[in-house]
């Protein structure tokens, strides 16, 4: 996998690009809910950039991810990934984008749950992912 500079918009799209690809199948309610949740916007790309991020995702994954001819990521690669972002709201708002998008479709795959537990355990590992008032955590 390319490496992108932390908390870059590249790293911010590629991995909701892999939100959407990574069941192998990017559905039109998918994308219909990228659009609605503003988070191009948000992370100042364009479709047109998001677009080749995809490609270039999808072209990374075929050349190191391939096993007994599915696309497999690993524990380390996807924790690799989710590591390029260490701004907590960044996080916040990436992880809550993530999760309408994989629901777009009404199917949770397991591959989409597989990187979603991951976001939440690696990020919420980390200090200042969750925001804390009154001594309670708050909601995503």
């Amino acid at each position: 996998m390319r490496h992108y500079e932390t908390d870059s918009a590249s790293a911010a799209g590629r991995l909701v690009a892999l939100c959407m690809v990574v069941d192998g199948n990017m559905t039109p309610s998918e994308l219909r809910a990228l659009q609605r949740s503003r988070l191009l916007e948000y992370i100042d790309i364009d479709i047109d950039t998001f677009h080749d991020l995809v490609s270039d995702l999808c072209q990374d994954m075929l050349s190191t991810a391939v096993k007994q001819e599915h696309v497999v990521l690993d524990e380390a690669t996807i924790d690799a990934l989710l590591g390029e972002i260490e701004n907590p709201e960044l996080r916040r708002e990436l992880l809550r984008a993530m999760w309408t998008i994989a629901d777009a479709d009404g199917v949770l795959a397991d591959a989409e749950a597989t990187l979603l537990s991951r976001a939440c355990a690696v990020w919420a590992a980390e200090s200042r992912f969750v925001r804390e008032a009154a001594g309670q955590p708050a909601r995503l």
